[in-house]
C-alpha cells in the first residue's frame, strides 16, 4: 500500500489496484501538488462538508466515475450532482472491494457554502476516517478539536498512520495534537491541515520533534511511503 501526501488535508492512498483520495481539495489549494486535470481517482472519502475539503469532489467523481463515501447529508448533497456516492454515519463501517470505512466523530463544522449567492448549506455532522485495507489502518482525523473519546479510537484500533491536523483556530493545534497522538496510539503520525492559510500557520517539524522518537514524520506535498 502507497499512501501520499498533497498538501491540506489531501491524501491518496493506493492499493488492490485503487486510487482513493481522502478530502481533494486541489483547485485553489495553493499547498498541493496536484493539478485536478490530472488526477485520477476510484474513490473520494470526505470527512466533511466544508469547501477546503470536498474541493474538486464533483468534478472528479463525474470525471472518473468515482464512488463517493460521505456522511449521509453530505452524500445526498453531492448525489443531486449527479455524483455516485455510498453514504455513512458516525459508528458505521461498512466493508467495499477495496476495504473497510469506518466513521468516528469529530468535533468541527460541516457545511456547504456559496459565497456568490450568500447561502449556507448543513451537510450533516463532521467525520473522522478509519480507512482498513488488509492488516493496514490509517486514521484521517479530518477537522476536529481534541476530545476525549479519541482513547477509544486509539483502545478498539490497531492504527499504522494517523493524520491529524495541528493548524489551530480551527481545529486542534500542535498541543492538542501532541495528546491526541499519544491517545491514538498510531505507529507513525503525520500533520495536516496547516500553513495553507495564514490563520492556520505552524511549525510542522516543531510538532514532530515533540513526539515520541521514530512516531512523527513531516510528509510534504507529494511525499510518499509504504505501509
Amino acid at each position: 500500500m502507497k499512501v501520499s501526501f498533497h498538501g491540506h488535508s489531501v491524501v491518496k492512498v493506493e492499493a488492490k489496484g485503487k486510487t482513493i483520495l481522502f478530502d481533494p481539495f486541489i483547485t485553489g489549494n495553493g499547498s498541493t501538488d496536484l493539478k485536478a486535470e490530472d488526477v485520477k481517482v476510484d474513490i473520494i472519502l470526505l470527512t466533511h462538508g466544508h469547501n477546503d475539503h470536498v474541493g474538486d469532489t464533483v468534478d472528479l467523481a463525474l470525471k472518473n466515475d468515482a464512488l463517493v463515501v460521505a456522511p449521509f447529508e453530505l452524500a445526498t448533497f453531492l448525489g443531486w450532482q449527479g455524483v455516485k456516492v455510498h453514504p455513512m454515519s458516525i459508528g458505521g463501517s461498512n466493508t467495499f472491494d477495496f476495504g473497510t470505512v469506518k466513521l468516528t466523530q469529530a468535533f468541527h463544522g460541516s457545511s456547504y457554502v456559496d459565497e456568490e449567492k450568500k447561502t449556507i448549506t448543513y451537510t450533516g455532522m463532521p467525520s473522522g476516517i478509519l480507512l482498513t485495507i488488509g492488516d493496514k489502518t490509517i486514521y484521517h482525523a479530518g477537522d476536529t478539536a481534541l476530545f476525549s473519546d479519541m482513547k477509544l479510537v486509539g483502545e478498539l484500533n490497531d492504527i499504522d498512520l494517523a493524520f491529524l491536523p495541528i493548524g489551530d483556530n480551527f481545529t486542534m493545534g500542535p498541543d492538542d495534537a501532541l495528546i491526541a497522538a499519544k491517545w491514538l496510539k498510531a505507529d507513525r503520525v503525520v500533520p495536516i491541515h496547516y500553513n495553507t492559510f495564514p490563520m492556520i500557520e505552524q511549525n510542522p517539524e516543531e510538532f514532530v520533534e515533540r513526539l515520541p522518537k521514530k512516531v512523527g514524520l513531516v510528509m510534504k506535498p507529494g511525499d510518499s511511503i509504504k505501509l
